[in-house]
């Protein structure tokens, strides 16, 4: 299932009758810019129960395109981790 956020958006207030739409788009876009800024900043988020978000940090080195044999430098540059929890596992392999 592919879920892009203003889907998340809609079941959430389909499934939640107390908030409206409108308060749910809110604290969902208030979610991830917060976590955003938080991953731009270099810190680590760890939600209990779901997993743990980090940077890891790839330094610059020189590749090779595939198709042309052509040497490519690549700078240094981060990406985002995911590391799910115990829990989060065992919930997906449907081990409570």
């Amino acid at each position: 299932m592919i879920l892009n956020k203003s889907e998340l958006i809609s079941n959430l207030s389909k499934k939640h009758k107390t908030y409206n739409k409108s308060d749910v788009e809110f604290s969902v876009r208030k979610i991830l810019d917060y976590m955003s800024k938080s991953l731009y900043s270099g810190e680590r988020i760890e939600i209990r129960g779901f997993g743990t978000f980090s940077l890891h940090e790839h330094n610059s080195r020189t590749a090779r395109n595939p198709k042309t044999g052509e040497s490519v430098a690549l700078q240094k540059r981060f990406t985002v981790h995911f590391k799910p929890s115990k829990e989060l596992k065992k919930r997906v392999n449907n081990k409570n």
